[in-house]
């Protein structure tokens, strides 16, 4: 006797999880808003507004050598400071300093700031294939990203809107690194390489703090037009 299909099973075998149908509640619960935003900043600032003034500042005075050798002071002065301080240091923070610091040394070892120029630009368009090609594959990566920030109800995890605004989301955050990419390569090229790093410095900041709230902005209006969901910042 054969088996039949949920009719509302889609294609790929993720059935939605209605929970307005059985008249309960499926709750997101986020962080907390200020704190989220806070270390958000504080993480900007750290590891990309000052690094990008330590290095400007010293190639209009001393030297690109003594710039590239600044931002390494930079990160190992934060990193004492938090330890000391005991605040402990995020994994977020780790990684990000980790990149900064190797690409900063590879520039330093190569007496060049094209290096140190070109990496994160390189960084930005391998981000973007890797966002938009798990979004082309089905398997969008920012669903399992959410899951380090958001506690996602179970039910919602099969439910094929949310998965689709996963995907939705992982194309825009795409679109935006490969513009990021773009414009940074485009001011080096018109400006050269001093007005390339400060440009570079105040397009990533910007362009990413825009990025995150576009992100945040399109996931809460369509993940609020799923039935029976309601997303809660915790307190």
């Amino acid at each position: 006797m054969p088996t039949s299909t949920a009719p509302d099973e889609n294609a790929e075998g993720i059935a939605p999880a209605d929970a307005s149908a059985t008249g309960e509640l499926d709750l997101i619960e986020m962080g907390e808003l200020r704190t989220v935003i806070r270390r958000a900043v504080f993480l900007m600032v750290e590891t990309v507004l000052v690094p990008t003034i330590i290095l400007y500042g010293a190639m209009r005075t001393v030297g690109t050598v003594a710039g590239l050798v600044g931002v390494l002071v930079w990160c190992a002065l934060t990193m004492a400071a938090r330890f000391s301080l005991g605040r402990g240091v995020p994994s977020t923070l780790l990684l990000v300093v980790g990149i900064l610091v190797a690409r900063t040394a590879i520039a330093l070892a190569c007496s060049s700031v094209w290096l140190y120029l070109l990496q994160p630009i390189a960084a930005s368009v391998l981000m973007a294939l890797v966002f938009v090609g798990s979004a082309a594959l089905g398997r969008p990566i920012t669903k399992r990203l959410a899951l380090d920030f958001i506690h996602l109800p179970e039910r919602l995890l099969t439910d094929h809107r949310m998965h689709r605004v996963f995907m939705e989301v992982a194309l825009i955050w795409g679109f935006t690194r490969m513009l990021d990419a773009g414009l940074s390569l485009n001011s080096l090229l018109s400006w050269g390489v001093d007005a390339g790093v400060l440009v570079r410095g105040v397009l990533s900041i910007g362009l990413t703090a825009l990025s995150i709230a576009g992100c945040a902005y399109w996931g809460w209006r369509r993940v609020r037009a799923i039935p029976g969901t309601r997303l809660q910042f915790r307190s």
